[in-house]
């Protein structure tokens, strides 16, 4: 039986969060992106164990074994940093080392500005910082990617819910895989005539783009999760994007712990000046791009994710 097979389920206030944990030592805690799981850390638990620390995947707030609460407002920033808080005291611990990707980087981003003292020092995946705009985030996204960029059609809908419920499968198939797309091929493309990303468009590709990341095996592990609670409440996060943005109006935009950034070279939406800009805005920060390389990075390049993790919690 895998680890993954095993929820324990900690109190953290408003709700159950599940965790998997290999090891002991200090914790290391792993944050999933969309539409991931704490399985998405499969490769890096018994590694990060091995290296003599507590490693720790959960199931985030509305993922998998975790509680699914109902309502838009229960996925909104301030209750999911409640979540991190609650785990954190339930454990009995000041702080962690703490690990993100996707929106789980997003989450730990804004867990850094707000709660630097609960950090040992940072690792995120994928998804560089970027410091609050002074324009509602999805007004500009709207402008610049259209209507039919995922990110809003989430917004203005429930499309994405039905058509993904509807087949599991074959939505999780199409999101797994590594896109023949680079990030150079599509700079190379002139603003006006770059398509925007649709989930619901890629389902549709036959044959779909690129090649399966997961084996069929792990592919049914997302499946069994999806089709027992649907995706509404993971698609909850997106839509409280702009309440997010107009509840950190009075957040400084200064990152003070000790951060890695993992990039990847073909995450084609991440470009070379989103990186950048970062630096401005943290203090101590290690960037680190790896090639050949989408955004399942942890997936994509296990051992080497699992190297710059080991490093960077060893110096700190």
């Amino acid at each position: 039986m895998s680890v993954f097979d095993q929820p324990r389920f900690v109190d953290c206030g408003s709700v159950t969060l599940a965790t998997f944990e290999m090891g002991t030592g200090d914790p290391v805690i792993f944050c999933h992106g969309f539409p991931e799981l704490a399985y998405s850390w499969r490769y890096q638990l018994p590694a990060i164990a091995a290296a003599g620390y507590r490693a720790i995947a959960l199931d985030m707030r509305g993922y998998g074994a975790c509680d699914k609460p109902k309502g838009v407002a229960a996925y909104r920033q301030g209750e999911l940093i409640a979540d991190l808080d609650g785990l954190l005291d339930a454990m009995g611990c000041d702080a962690a080392y703490w690990v993100g990707h996707d929106w789980g980087a997003l989450l730990l981003w804004q867990y850094a500005l707000i709660r630097p003292e609960r950090i040992k020092a940072l690792i995120n995946l994928n998804i560089p910082f970027a410091p609050r705009r002074e324009r509602d985030p999805m007004v500009v996204t709207r402008e610049v990617l259209g209507d039919d960029f995922y990110i809003i059609n989430f917004q203005d809908s429930d499309e994405a819910d039905k058509t993904f419920d509807a087949d599991p499968r074959k939505f999780l198939r199409a999101m797994y895989r590594r896109l023949p797309a680079t990030r150079a091929a599509f700079e190379a493309v002139r603003p006006k005539d770059r398509q925007a990303f649709s989930m619901l468009r890629e389902m549709q590709k036959n044959p779909l783009p690129g090649t399966a990341l997961m084996s069929d095996a792990d592919l049914d592990y997302y499946v069994r999760a999806v089709a027992a609670s649907g995706v509404t409440p993971a698609i909850n996060w997106y839509r409280n994007w702009s309440r997010n943005w107009r509840d950190t109006a009075d957040v400084e935009q200064k990152v003070t712990v000790p951060t890695r950034f993992i990039g990847a070279e073909d995450d084609i939406l991440i470009s070379e000046e989103h990186i950048e800009t970062m630096r401005r805005y943290v203090q101590d920060l290690d960037v680190t791009v790896l090639q050949n390389c989408g955004h399942w990075t942890q997936q994509e390049h296990p051992e080497s994710v699992n190297a710059l993790i080991i490093d960077w919690i060893g110096r700190h």
